[in-house]
């Protein structure tokens, strides 16, 4: 995916073996990938993507950072195991159940929309995804199912693939946006001042513009991705050609889109 760099290592983590704790008893829980990748997420939902270090996890566990190692490679697989536990929470099922009145689009569209509600649920979430490689079972799940909709749409596969990136790359930015916004007190509060303050006679159509520029709500974000799925519908892959130098040189007639709800 193009909204993360891979830095795990060499290693699969989600096909990592299990490691055999030699603590236990009743002053100390055994550790396990389970018990640490719970403990960061916790981290993670209470303070943030900088509150889940592997310092701060070995110390809620009450252990030292160099336990940790049996179990995770280094920070940023741990991130992805966190990562893909998170999307644990993201709803693909109404994405298989088809009926009358429920379409391809519409079902897409819920998807979506719980995949921004399970980011958007603490502030670090949305950054970790946007930094981190979503490879886990669960984020494959969200995969599997977006490519089955825009396969039930007739979209191509070459195109689906691409689009699956574009649709979450597109709804992680909202969330990792909407994250930063939430504990303050106006976040819209500057860039409202500046839009409303702007000249008629410097920028006459940002003047004209200034309220609709900062208007909507959740219709906004179904607004953008209803663009995005059409121009989808419209823009196959082999529709475009590009130079030498790997520019886009030229875009075909766009086909007709596949019907749809």
């Amino acid at each position: 995916m193009t909204n993360a760099v891979l830095a795990m290592g060499a290693r699969d983590p989600f096909q990592a073996r299990e490691v055999t704790s030699r603590r236990g008893g009743p002053a100390k829980q055994p550790l396990s990938r389970e018990a640490i990748v719970t403990e960061a997420l916790e981290l993670l939902t209470r303070e943030g993507l900088e509150g889940m270090s592997l310092r701060k996890v070995a110390a809620a566990l009450d252990t030292g950072p160099a336990s940790l190692y049996a179990y995770v490679e280094n920070l940023q697989e741990l991130r992805a195991l966190v990562c893909d536990r998170a999307l644990a929470g993201v709803d693909t099922a109404r994405a298989r159940a088809s009926g009358p009145e429920d379409g391809w689009q519409h079902r897409l569209l819920a998807l979506l929309r719980s995949y921004l509600q399970v980011l958007s649920h603490s502030p670090g979430l949305a950054q970790l995804a946007m930094s981190t490689v979503a490879a886990g079972p669960n984020a494959l799940r969200i995969i599997e199912a977006l490519l089955s909709l825009l396969e039930e749409a007739r979209v191509d596969r070459a195109t689906a693939a691409w689009a699956v990136d574009l649709l979450l790359l597109y709804v992680t930015a909202v969330a990792a946006e909407q994250s930063q916004r939430r504990d303050q007190p106006d976040p819209l509060g500057p860039i409202a001042r500046v839009i409303g303050a702007v000249s008629p006679q410097e920028h006459p159509h940002t003047h004209a513009a200034r309220e609709d520029l900062l208007s909507g709500g959740p219709e906004r974000i179904t607004w953008a991705l209803q663009v995005l799925l059409k121009g989808i519908l419209q823009t196959p892959r082999d529709s475009i050609t590009t130079d030498d130098n790997g520019a886009a040189a030229r875009l075909s007639k766009p086909r007709k889109p596949a019907r749809g709800r």
